[in-house]
């Protein structure tokens, strides 16, 4: 019913992005002269926030539990929602093609369909300063959006380019606080996210087109004024019939008319 196999990746290589945008924050501890004491790379991974407030809580005891604790901080995120975004949607018969498989075929894809991603970036810590490091490291970069540019069919159209946007939508936290010394404190920021990306149907591959005819006729010029009369063919062929329609290619065109059995 819908056709051929395909599988883009679109979702999966959307976490790919999202995920690589905050891989590379770090944490500064310094003493009280200002002094740097530590420096530490903030380690991140896909998985839900319920899942890593279960992991750490495993361990909430400061001076009982021998268990070695997940250590903070750290950050995770996940997709949270999909949704058709209308005020993106495209002409539905507009395409874009290019060289095909061979020479003598071009690959067409219709326009894509417009979603939006939801992401939810959590970020846990065990000190305020060490949750507002991370943060502002991260606020300053999207205005409220960032946008990046991918390639979404690398092999089949390297020069195709598209601007995907990321949309900061709301930034809110949590704070365990309450509670005796020795329970271990978690402070979370969660930071929501909206990427809107585009979805591709099936990549056609279909012969380039050689030939050309178009019937002339006049209207209403038969007997009674009730029908056509057949004029002329014209029929339109690439000059050299081997060329191959390349951005570089230098090639004319042939034109064969051949008069109707109705014309004088």
């Amino acid at each position: 019913m819908f056709g051929g196999y395909f599988y883009h990746e679109r979702i999966r290589k959307s976490v790919a992005v999202f995920g690589r945008l905050f891989n590379n924050l770090y944490v500064v501890r310094k003493d009280a002269s200002g002094g740097v004491l530590n420096q530490m790379k903030v380690p991140l991974s896909y998985a839900p926030k319920n899942k890593f407030l279960d992991r750490i809580r495993e361990n909430p005891s400061l001076i009982d539990d021998t268990r070695v604790a997940v250590k903070l901080p750290r950050m995770s995120f996940e997709i949270t929602d999909i949704s058709y975004d209308l005020t993106r949607q495209l002409t539905k018969v507009s395409n874009f093609n290019t060289v095909g498989v061979t020479r003598e075929t071009r690959s067409k894809f219709f326009s894509p369909v417009p979603y939006s991603l939801g992401f939810q970036l959590n970020i846990f810590a065990k000190s305020q300063d060490d949750a507002l490091q991370i943060v502002e490291q991260i606020l300053p970069t999207f205005n409220p959006q960032y946008t990046i540019s991918i390639f979404p069919f690398k092999d089949i159209f390297p020069t195709f380019v598209e601007d995907v946007p990321i949309v900061i939508t709301s930034v809110s936290f949590s704070d365990d606080f309450e509670g005796q010394l020795e329970t271990r404190r978690t402070i979370i920021y969660t930071l929501t996210f909206e990427m809107k990306v585009q979805f591709y149907g099936n990549i056609e591959n279909k012969n380039i087109i050689r030939k050309s005819q178009a019937n002339v006729f006049e209207s209403k010029a038969g007997l009674g004024g009730d029908s056509d009369i057949y004029l002329e063919r014209v029929t339109i062929t690439p000059n050299p019939l081997t060329a191959i329609g390349m951005p570089d290619s230098d090639f004319g065109f042939t034109e064969e008319i051949k008069l109707g059995v109705d014309s004088a």
